[in-house]
């Protein structure tokens, strides 16, 4: 057997053409491991990985995981979901589907070969919190049966059970609680704050804030998280997580959008509209765990994050805009 083929990785990224799946395929197959990305493409694309498609050690696969999937890995980083209020919950069922059978389809599979097994689970689990920063030890304040539900308790589920069958079974189990995160490969029309203020921006467009815009948010460029990521997934068996990956540095939304009208050269105008049920006021990691444990800590400034996204979001505008 070759040598160098021997000593790959063999790695399944569920959710692998979404927007951050995307990015963490890249980082493993440069790793030089073999790398199979899996996607129902409900908002994950093939272009977002279309430049890994040609690469021997990188396969696309349509699949859904609240269907069992049989194939031999090493590890799984199950990133499978709609993150986005407006995608979740557009099919709010489905994501429960998602976030539940998907993890315990996954962790069954990691149980069948023995594999390791992140969960990319995310700051909702906290809801609107009444703890400030958010730590790992504070268990939440969410609205159980409110339209955010169905993400924000199927990512709760979800967690339970990876920590069942880390008690049960042994599984070797790793949960990231991922905030904020930009760049490019976000869908353009996903209802998150930085490609609503961006495309709103590029198009001269009012910018829409919901509420007053006082309402705090803590954005991490995409790179950053996927180092997060991976430092998570390669750490000691014993770091199970659950571990906070964002940047500490909060701002306003309104201070956000400002920000953004600035770097596109807009002079698109501010409106309000009112605030969704349950939107979280607050949202701050701490990452204390996150620097202590893997020694990560976020290192690309929001201004130079921001200008590659922009340039990303100005793909999807007509040439000359």
């Amino acid at each position: 057997m070759n040598k160098r083929y021997s000593l790959r990785k063999r790695i399944l990224v569920t959710g692998g053409a979404g927007f951050i799946g995307a990015h963490l395929c890249r980082r493993l197959v440069e790793e030089d491991n073999d790398v199979l990305c899996v996607d129902n493409f409900y908002t994950g694309t093939r272009e977002n990985v279309a430049d890994l498609l040609a690469r021997p050690n990188f396969e696309l696969l349509r699949h859904d995981v609240t269907f069992p999937l049989f194939v031999e890995v090493d590890e799984i980083y199950n990133l499978a979901c709609p993150a986005s209020p407006v995608h979740y919950q557009n099919n709010p069922v489905q994501t429960t589907k998602t976030s539940v059978h998907g993890a315990i389809n996954m962790l069954g599979l990691a149980k069948r070969v023995r594999a390791k097994i992140l969960q990319a689970s995310t700051s909702e689990v906290y809801g609107d919190p009444t703890t400030h920063p958010q730590t790992e030890e504070y268990w939440g304040n969410v609205n159980p049966i409110g339209p955010r539900a169905c993400y924000d308790e199927g990512k709760r589920c979800a967690e339970t059970l990876f920590f069942d069958y880390y008690r049960q079974h042994r599984l070797r189990i790793k949960v990231a609680r991922i905030f904020n995160t930009y760049g490019p490969y976000m869908h353009p029309n996903d209802g998150r704050v930085v490609s609503n203020f961006v495309m709103q921006a590029l198009r001269g467009a009012p910018i829409t804030l919901y509420g007053d815009g006082s309402q705090t948010r803590s954005f991490c460029y995409v790179s950053d998280l996927v180092e997060g990521l991976v430092r998570l997934m390669n750490s000691a068996d014993e770091v199970t997580g659950p571990i906070n990956l964002g940047n500490p540095n909060e701002m306003t939304v309104r201070e956000m959008a400002e920000v953004i009208v600035r770097q596109c050269g807009s002079r698109s105008p501010i409106t309000f509209a009112p605030l969704p049920a349950d939107d979280p006021k607050q949202r701050q990691p701490d990452i204390t765990k996150a620097q202590q444990l893997l020694g990560w800590r976020p290192a690309v400034a929001l201004a130079d994050g921001l200008a590659p996204t922009i340039e990303y979001f100005r793909s999807f505008l007509p040439s000359g805009t």
